[in-house]
């Protein structure tokens, strides 16, 4: 039998070490390097040396790959899909420390010495020692590092049962990865004969309230879509402010109310989405003047479990409404108090109508035009964009003016729960009786992963009515953002998310528990697909 390269606590944390020094920043050219050096490490080996047609990179985006290793036994046809991704959020929040940011032995180390650069609750994790500091270190290379570990052990003790390592960029982003990866999931269970028995994501545990150090297995992840609004009003110089009306008031009748909003909540195995947030809100002007804005944005996280696009884009509206009806009316007031005349009431319409009505007024061929001319402008994200395509058609129908244009933006995840499903639950018992057996630690069930992760883009539902309100309202549909629905529908496997315990992601202060992660839950994992998998 070959020695094993990563089956030691030791050795493990080494492989960690080296996955975090590869930066693989969001959008970067680290990352686009990342999966060549993740494949040069699987083919380290023995088994992919002997079969390299089991591991390949593949196109996602903007030059971006990502990776597919896939250890099959010649007798099995169940197969586990372990997925990750390998990008992280950016390192800036470090400041003069952040050459040391992907060095995570050194970061602890250095921290140790200076101490006094962390808060309480950090410093006293490092002084435990029972932590390790570092960008990736929790979000999600020790996932990465734990999948390679498994695949190594399957491969060289022949375990009778087929794993499918997937690692994708641009998790922390739009998810572009694996939205790509979803198609060629497909082809190699083709391929190969896979027949797919369960979709495992080893994303880190998640804190459910400030405080927690429960360790935890999801069975499902949670949903979320991004409204978002554009609000026009009629702009003015800021000395004769009664002759416009500035964009960012009308805005902020509707933020107020989309602040915390308890309309948008779901309660779902007595677990509820956080309330929605703003995640942007902006004035258009690229330049700063003493015109008054009348051009502004506006986008809001909200989270789901249940809901589809139809039903949040029918609260949204309903929300607007509400909210154009108390800007006009206080408006108006000023407009009497002043003995002015008001422009105009404030109206709310969606992308869909503002699409329709200016395909009718100027046709087809200049709504395309109108895109072509947004999508050039590379510097956009696919948010800006989004925007941006509804303002350059409303300049040019300023008769619906003032208004307010709903509209969606990516990213959108759908939510997807595996609770109740036959392996799903042995599964969890297994795993909860294990880890109290053996290191006398508890697991508690979460029914939907807090953290967003692409675990939303298998065991879809497919297209439907319900869907069909986020295609519509949003701009970049198509052209620049898509969703794979129909093909997600067809990887109808379960879902499980068992990752290991850590604190503080996309913070400089970001740790992983030593313990949990090199030596408990490798164990946990093994024996499971030993004991239960097989």
């Amino acid at each position: 039998m070959a020695a094993l390269l990563w089956d030691s606590p030791e050795k493990l944390r080494g492989l960690l070490a080296e996955l975090v020094s590869w930066k693989s920043i969001t959008l970067t050219e680290d990352e686009r390097q990342f999966p060549m050096k993740l494949q040069s490490k699987l083919l380290q080996l023995d088994y992919f040396q002997r079969k390299p047609d089991h591991l390949a990179l593949h196109t996602a985006d903007s030059r971006r790959k990502f990776i597919t290793a896939l250890y099959k036994h010649p007798e099995a046809v169940k197969t586990i899909c372990f997925i990750s991704h390998f990008d992280t959020v950016s390192t800036e929040e470090y400041g003069e420390l952040e050459p040391l940011a992907t060095q995570p032995e050194e970061l602890t180390a250095y921290w140790m010495e200076r101490p006094n650069d962390l808060p309480d609750d950090a410093l006293e994790d490092l002084q435990s020692g029972h932590y390790l500091f570092g960008r990736g270190t929790m979000d999600m290379k020790m996932g990465l590092a734990l999948h390679l570990q498994l695949l190594e052990k399957a491969s060289v003790e022949n375990w009778p049962v087929n794993l499918l390592l997937l690692s994708v960029p641009d998790e922390e982003v739009n998810s572009a990865g694996m939205r790509a990866a979803v198609p060629k999931l497909l082809e190699l269970q083709e391929e190969f004969g896979l027949t797919y028995s369960l979709f495992v994501n080893s994303e880190p545990v998640f804190t459910q309230k400030p405080g927690d150090t429960a360790r935890k297995v999801y069975t499902g992840t949670i949903g979320k879509m991004m409204p978002g609004a554009l609000f026009y009003g009629r702009e003015t110089h800021a000395g004769e402010p009664f002759n416009g009306l500035t964009s960012t008031y009308i805005a902020s009748f509707l933020t107020r109310k989309m602040e915390w909003n308890p309309l948008f909540q779901e309660t779902v195995f007595g677990e509820s989405t956080p309330l929605p947030v703003t995640l942007q809100q902006k004035d258009l002007r690229l330049e700063y003047s003493t015109q008054t804005p009348c051009r502004s944005s506006a986008l809001y996280n909200v989270f789901t479990l249940k809901q589809t696009p139809r039903e949040i884009m029918n609260i949204f509206e309903q929300t607007a409404q509400i909210a154009a009806e108390e800007c006009s009316k206080a408006y108006q007031a000023i407009c009497r108090a002043n003995r002015i005349q008001a422009i105009g009431k404030v109206r709310v319409l969606r992308y869909e109508e503002l699409l329709s009505h200016s395909a009718g007024k100027f046709g087809n061929e200049f709504v395309e035009e109108v895109k072509a001319d947004v999508y050039a402008n590379e510097e956009w994200d696919d948010r800006e964009k989004s925007i941006r395509i509804a303002d350059r058609l409303i300049i040019q129908s300023q008769e619906l003016a003032p208004a307010v244009i709903l509209l969606f933006a990516p990213p959108f995840y759908p939510a997807v729960n595996s609770s109740g499903d036959e392996l799903v639950e042995k599964t969890v018992d297994f795993l909860k009786n294990l880890a109290e057996k053996k290191f006398g630690m508890p697991i508690e069930r979460v029914h939907y992963f807090n953290g967003i992760c692409d675990l939303s883009y298998v065991n879809g539902s497919g297209e439907g009515e319900g869907w069909q309100a986020f295609e519509r309202n949003t701009p970049v549909w198509k052209e620049v953002y898509s969703i794979p629905f129909s093909e997600m529908a067809r990887l109808q496997a379960p879902v499980l998310n068992i990752g290991p315990f850590g604190k503080d992601a996309h913070k400089r202060t970001e740790r992983l528990h030593i313990q949990h992660a090199f030596e408990q839950l490798p164990f946990l994992l093994e024996k499971w697909i030993k004991e239960v998998m097989l």
